[in-house]
């Protein structure tokens, strides 16, 4: 991710407030997961359950999310560059809480490694689910336009793929169902009108 600005100057971001923001945010996520683990319990073990049976899950997401936040743009400000190395970094720092729990060297390191380069491939290929970043300058409606003006097809194309019928009726579709059915079973069927006099 470029800087925002004209020049290709770093602007330092402060990790500490980061850091304490994510680990805000995920140890909220990992409250509530533990009060789900807390009610989905076979017996009764009370409200407090949610801290002495998972205070490790709490803990845990607590932890990710603000190591993670924090040593991404700690390694931001040290490197002076906001690129996709930094996801690395804080990915496999973050990864490795998660390998903690197995209690061996081999899981921490593999999830440190994985979660290292799930982020890095993430933020390399634009950051966001949606796709690659839209060209601000361009209007939306007009995108849109452009797009169906060079993807439509013509409707003769399209009936001779999907066929007649079901829903699907082309100018003169009555006419050849109602030759169809008087070749087909020997009966000719009459439209009538609506608007007719009685």
């Amino acid at each position: 991710m470029a800087p925002t600005g004209d020049d290709d100057h770093y602007r330092p971001k402060d990790a500490i407030a980061a850091g304490v923001n994510g680990a805000l945010v995920t140890g909220g996520a990992g409250l509530f997961a533990a009060a789900i683990q807390n009610s989905l319990q076979k017996r009764n073990v009370g409200a407090w359950g949610i801290f002495t049976r998972g205070g490790a899950t709490i803990t845990t997401f607590t932890a990710v999310g603000g190591v993670y936040e924090f040593s991404h743009r700690a390694a931001a400000n040290l490197r002076a560059k906001d690129d996709h190395y930094n996801n690395a970094i804080g990915g496999f720092l973050a990864g490795s809480i998660l390998g903690i729990r197995s209690g061996r060297i081999p899981g921490v390191l593999g999830w440190g490694a994985l979660t290292a380069v799930i982020l890095s491939v993430y933020e390399y290929t634009g950051g966001s689910l949606k796709g690659f970043a839209k060209d601000p300058n361009v209007d939306e409606y007009e995108r849109k336009e452009m797009l169906r003006q060079s993807r439509r097809r013509p409707i003769e194309e399209t009936l001779a793929e999907v066929g007649e019928g079901r829903s699907i009726r082309p100018p003169g579709y009555e006419e050849r169902r109602r030759q169809r059915l008087k070749e087909t079973y020997g009966i000719d069927i009459h439209t009538v009108s609506a608007d007719a006099n009685a």
